[in-house]
């Protein structure tokens, strides 16, 4: 076995403590401080936390979201947490990215070819239940999420629940 491989498997394994010791952190944090990818992290969560769907799903799983009504969006990197409230408007290929414009705060572009799989993901998050869509890259960095939106209680939606249960079936 080389160094190589044994640096990764104590960096897998620190990060598998990492997250026994606080089952509800943040996923990114747990892979930058042991080494590893968020998509390793999120691979050794409890079954069912996490439920994989294929990357070519990227437009048909877009499409559904684009009617659940305003959602929370967010990209998360080593120097910023990016979060943005809007509804989610249809999205074009075009000129190689997923071309996204529309009456919305989210808007862009996104080379959708770049995502690997795409992540169902339903656990508890600072100790509250929460809810995501979240898009992987080869390299197994979160592109971004799509979470279920809060009410002013900060309860999730139920219709939107209902909604990410529904999509998620279709792909488990």
């Amino acid at each position: 076995m080389t160094a190589q491989v044994i640096a990764i498997d104590d960096r897998l394994a620190a990060a598998r403590a990492a997250l026994a010791a606080k089952p509800d952190g943040v996923i990114e944090n747990v892979a930058r401080e042991n080494g590893v990818a968020p998509r390793d992290v999120l691979a050794m969560l409890p079954p069912g936390e996490s439920v994989a769907a294929p990357a070519d799903a990227f437009e048909a799983i877009w499409t559904d979201v684009t009617g659940w009504g305003e959602i929370l969006f967010i990209v998360n990197t080593p120097d910023i947490v990016l979060e943005c409230h809007g509804k989610l408007v249809p999205g074009t290929a075009g000129h190689g990215w997923f071309n996204v414009h529309g009456d919305s705060p989210i808007g862009g572009h996104i080379k959708a070819s770049n995502c690997k799989e795409i992540c169902f993901v339903d656990r508890k998050f600072h100790g509250r239940r929460s809810m995501s869509i979240q898009f992987y890259n080869e390299a197994g960095e979160a592109m971004f999420k799509i979470f279920v939106r809060r009410d002013a209680a900060r309860e999730m939606l139920p219709e939107q629940i209902a909604k990410f249960e529904a999509l998620r079936a279709h792909y488990a």
